[in-house]
């Protein structure tokens, strides 16, 4: 578990770490949250294996984010949801969603947590929100970033979930031209090729429209 305070008073973000369960491989958003004067709880997670994750390790991934809030947040305080890839998914389990592993195979035993008041979701896989109705608990602002490269999550998937929502909640949406799925990392999985020819830059950009987003 990784947590990062500030003033008493700080904004409080609950960061969703991707399949590799590493926040510290997000560095500059981190420090950027930081920078800001944010708190960060961030848990650290086993590496998910399969790039189709089970009933079990989707839940004890949400458990436990809500676990870290209860561990160090006040009652009564809310949060920011930050995720990236399948931590962004389950931020949006979390703030109301019904997840779905396929026809017939919905994931039960994750509650929702009102304490999330607004989302950012980074490269999300949306393919477990496509059953009717998936979506219509979920009614936070959203900011969904996307890369127009990634090959994992491409921006259809955003598009998408940003479309099902728009009826009733703010989503907002940016595609990064030349961006992958990996390219919101600092430090990447090994045999990555980075497509984007100024990362540093990159990375600077989303960390700070990230935090005026968790700041309002």
């Amino acid at each position: 578990m990784s947590v990062h305070e500030a003033t008493r008073n700080s904004p409080v973000v609950l960061f969703a770490v991707g399949a590799g369960g590493q926040p510290e491989r997000y560095a500059t958003l981190m420090d950027t949250l930081i920078e800001s004067g944010c708190m960060i709880i961030a848990p650290h997670f086993d590496k998910l294996v399969s790039p189709i994750p089970r009933e079990d390790e989707l839940t004890l991934r949400a458990r436990r984010l809500s676990l870290a809030l209860d561990a160090f947040v006040k009652p009564g305080i809310t949060a920011a949801g930050v995720g990236h890839s399948i931590g962004a998914a389950t931020l949006i389990a979390l703030a109301g969603a019904q997840m779905w592993l396929g026809p017939g195979r919905r994931v039960d035993n994750i509650t929702s947590d009102s304490r999330l008041t607004r989302l950012s979701l980074l490269a999300t896989p949306t393919d477990f929100f496509q059953a009717p109705g998936a979506l219509d608990a979920v009614k936070v602002p959203i900011l969904a970033w996307v890369g127009s490269a990634d090959n994992i999550t491409p921006p259809v998937q955003t598009k998408r979930l940003a479309n099902s929502i728009r009826d009733w909640q703010t989503v907002d949406v940016r595609v990064t031209d030349g961006a992958g799925h990996f390219s919101f990392m600092d430090i990447v999985p090994p045999q990555t090729t980075e497509p984007l020819p100024d990362k540093r830059a990159f990375l600077k950009e989303y960390s700070g429209e990230i935090c005026k987003f968790v700041l309002g």
